[in-house]
C-alpha cells in the first residue's frame, strides 16, 4: 500500500490537502511511553505553514487531535490514530487545474492513475500538506529514539547556489532558519525572496545526522539501512534524490580515499572517518548516520507556464493560482528529521527482536 511504511512500526498517512482533515495511523508503539505532546507541538510547528516570509501565506494550527491509543497522554498499546484539521483552504484557487496539469507536479501523472475523479485540490493527496502527519509519527520517534539515547537533527545544507559549510554539530532546532551559519542563512533568504519576487521557486538540500545508532541495525540487500531511510524520505514530496555518506562525491575516489579504517577505541571497533555515512552493507556501523535529501524547486509558480488542456487535447498555457511556497527547504527540515526517525526506530525494533 502506497499510503504505508513500516514492518514494525507501521504507520498509515491519509487525508488530502483540503479534505475535512489529514492524518496517520500507527501500529507497534510500545505501551507505556508517556508522549509529550509541548515536545510534539513544538516539533509540528516547524513545520507548520505561514509561519515566515519565505512560506506560503496559507495559515494552519496543524494541533494533531488524538482519537486511539493514547490513555490521557500515554501509549495504552492500541493503534494510535491522531488528525490534524484543514481549516484555511481555498479549493476555488484550483478549478483551472482539473484539467490543466502544472508543469513539475503530479497533475497529469494522477490523472491518468485516477481519472477525472481524483481530487486535484491543493494537490490532493499528492500534496506536501501529507507530510503533517509523517510529522506526528515522526515527533513520537524521535521522544522514543531519545529515550534509548539516539537523537536526529537536521539542518539547510543549501539553498540554490548557498551551500552552508558551517560544522553541523548540534541541533538548530531552536532557529527560525534552520541553517547553521547565520551567514549563509541570510544569503539563503535572499535567494529565495529573489525568486518569490520574480514568480519563480528554488530548492536545496537538507542534511541529517543521526547520533548514538548502535551497530547492528538494517540487513543486507533490500531492507538496508540505506533502503529504509531512503524509502521514507522520498515520501516527502519534491525529494529527487538521497544519498549517504560522501555520497556521489565517493564516485570521485580511489578505494583508498574512500575506505574508512577501522580501530579500537575504548574498547569499541570505530573508524577513523566516517565516508560511508555510518552503514556498511545495509548495515549501521555505530558511528553517525549521515544522509542528505535534494529537494526540487516548488513546482507551483506565479509565472505563466505551457501545458495542455486534457479535454481538447489541445496545447495551452496556465498561470498558477492559490497560495505556495517560494522554497519548501526550510520546512522540510522537520519532515526530513521524522521520516529518518521513523525509519531508524522501525529498525530498531527488528533489532530487539532478532536479540
Amino acid at each position: 500500500m502506497s499510503s504505508t511504511y513500516g514492518e514494525n512500526l507501521r504507520l498509515t498517512i491519509f487525508g488530502q490537502s483540503h479534505s475535512p482533515a489529514i492524518g496517520v495511523t500507527v501500529e507497534g508503539l510500545p505501551a507505556g511511553f508517556p508522549i509529550d505532546m509541548a515536545a510534539l507541538q513544538a516539533f509540528l510547528d516547524r513545520r507548520a505553514p505561514g509561519r515566515d516570509k519565505n512560506s506560503t501565506s496559507r495559515r494552519e494550527a496543524d494541533a494533531p487531535e488524538f482519537l486511539s491509543g493514547l490513555t490521557g497522554s500515554v501509549t495504552c498499546g492500541a493503534p494510535l490514530t491522531a488528525i490534524i484539521r484543514n481549516t484555511n483552504t481555498r479549493s476555488g484557487d484550483y478549478d483551472e487545474l482539473q484539467y490543466k496539469p502544472r508543469p513539475g507536479h503530479a497533475d497529469y501523472t494522477g490523472y491518468v492513475k485516477y481519472g477525472p475523479s481524483r481530487d486535484y485540490a491543493g494537490g490532493g493527496h499528492f500534496s506536501g500538506r501529507l507530510t503533517a502527519p509523517l510529522c506526528i509519527a515522526g515527533g513520537i520517534c524521535l521522544q522514543l529514539l531519545a529515550r534509548e539515547g539516539i537523537t536526529v537533527r537536521a539542518r539547510i545544507r543549501s539553498i540554490a547556489d548557498v551551500t552552508d559549510d558551517a560544522p553541523f554539530t548540534e541541533s538548530v532546532a531552536h532557529k527560525p532558519f534552520p541553517a547553521v551559519s547565520d551567514e549563509a542563512g541570510e544569503a539563503m533568504q535572499q535567494r529565495i525572496a529573489a525568486a518569490k519576487e520574480s514568480l519563480d521557486s528554488v530548492g536545496g538540500i537538507v542534511e541529517c545526522i543521526v547520533d548514538g545508532a548502535p551497530a547492528g541495525l538494517g540487513d543486507p540487500m533490500f531492507d538496508g539501512m540505506e533502503n529504509r531511510i531512503a524509502s521514507a524520505i522520498f515520501g516527502i514530496p519534491a525529494v529527487r534524490g538521497v544519498e549517504f555518506g560522501l555520497g556521489f562525491e565517493a564516485a570521485k575516489l580511489r578505494g583508498s580515499q574512500h575506505n574508512d579504517p577501522f580501530r579500537m577505541e575504548d574498547g569499541k571497533v570505530v573508524t577513523a572517518t566516517n565516508h560511508c555515512g555510518g552503514i556498511l552493507g545495509g548495515i549501521t556501523t555505530g558511528q553517525p548516520l549521515i544522509v542528505r535529501a535534494a529537494f526540487k524547486p516548488t513546482p507551483s509558480i506565479g509565472m505563466e507556464q505551457d501545458t495542455v488542456d486534457l479535454r481538447t487535447m489541445e496545447n495551452t498555457t496556465l498561470t498558477v493560482r492559490g497560495r505556495h511556497d517560494p522554497c519548501i527547504v526550510h520546512r522540510a527540515v522537520p519532515c526530513v528529521e521524522a521520516a529518518v526517525a521513523i525509519a531508524v526506530y522501525d529498525a530498531l525494533l527488528q533489532r530487539k527482536k532478532e536479540m
